[in-house]
């Protein structure tokens, strides 16, 4: 399935009509799928590609190596998760797969650095670290382009998610599907799901697998270019704007048998806002045929409810 793509220069052009198709575009997408192929995104393919090339470095180490970056109690939130520690909500089997994941950096005397706990340094990789910290500063500021245009096809103000997002609980997630060594137990690597956060960057995996659920039941695969990175709608969006904007449903599936033996590698930025955010619907979101879904909560609040969920937290 070839997913509507996007030209996020023409947000950012300064000219009205493309800054409005754009919008309109991106708005009726989210609306109908859930994801768009997004081009011109800000991200430099140098930087994407020296982060792949740490994460593959990370990941062939030793398991006893990448053990020592396994923080208990942070619930997967900073360092190495081991494989088949986390499963998509409803679901009992584990995600054929381990993670790592990096997440927000402030002023050691920023009144919010309380909340984040510090990222895992990966000492074998001197270099993993900061391009892990220059992936993510680049991840957030096309996020934060792309929340401007949701923002106002929801006519809302521009800069409505600004503050929200400003130092917020984003994460950068470098996922491993190891090679497949035997018969496995399911077609699945990871398991159909929904993501938690406001929106996903995707850059291009190493390897297909990952498909989409139609409104019509059926699973597609997702295609991009590799100058494309896949953008979809979380279930805080979802939830904030009373199922207007679709968190569509995904999952990974196996490659065919001839290629067991390789791995396939992931990497996306989970945006999410400050934990303090209300994901309480927008008002202008409900009315008679679309009575109010979901309760209210702080991002926190239902990050929280996630986690344990997918057994993460205990």
């Amino acid at each position: 399935m070839n997913i509507p793509v996007v030209d996020l220069s023409d947000f950012i052009s300064g000219d009205k009509k493309r800054k409005k198709a754009f919008v309109d575009q991106i708005g009726k997408a989210y609306e109908e799928i859930g994801f768009v192929a997004l081009k011109n995104h800000g991200i430099p393919d140098e930087l994407i590609a020296r982060l792949y090339k740490y994460v593959q470095q990370f990941f062939a180490l030793p398991l006893e190596k990448k053990l020592h970056y396994e923080v208990k109690g942070l619930a997967g939130q900073r360092g190495y998760t081991s494989f088949g520690r986390e499963h998509a909500k409803g679901s009992d089997a584990p995600d054929l797969k381990e993670f790592f994941q990096y997440g927000q950096v402030v002023d050691p005397n920023d009144p919010i650095r309380k909340e984040y706990p510090d990222n895992v340094e990966i000492r074998e990789i001197p270099e993993f670290n900061t391009t892990f910290f220059s992936a993510y500063r680049a991840f957030e500021k096309s996020g934060k382009s792309l929340l401007r245009a949701i923002a106002l096809y929801l006519d809302l103000d521009e800069i409505y998610f600004d503050d929200y997002i400003n130092k917020g609980n984003s994460i950068l997630r470098a996922i491993h599907y190891p090679p497949i060594t035997r018969e496995p137990a399911s077609a699945i690597r990871a398991e159909q799901h929904e993501d938690i956060n406001l929106v996903t960057l995707l850059v291009g995996a190493s390897a297909d697998g990952l498909q989409i659920l139609t409104r019509q039941g059926n699973w597609v695969p997702v295609t991009s270019l590799p100058e494309q990175i896949v953008v979809n709608v979380g279930d805080m969006l979802q939830r904030l704007t009373n199922n207007k904007l679709r968190s569509t449903t995904h999952r990974v599936v196996n490659p065919p048998r001839e290629l067991w033996h390789t791995s396939r590698f992931s990497i996306p930025f989970f945006l999410h806002p400050r934990s303090s955010m209300s994901l309480a619907c927008l008002e202008t979101c409900i009315d008679s045929q679309h009575p109010k879904a979901y309760p209210d909560a702080t991002a926190g609040e239902y990050l929280d409810e996630r986690l344990r969920e997918i057994g993460l937290k205990k």
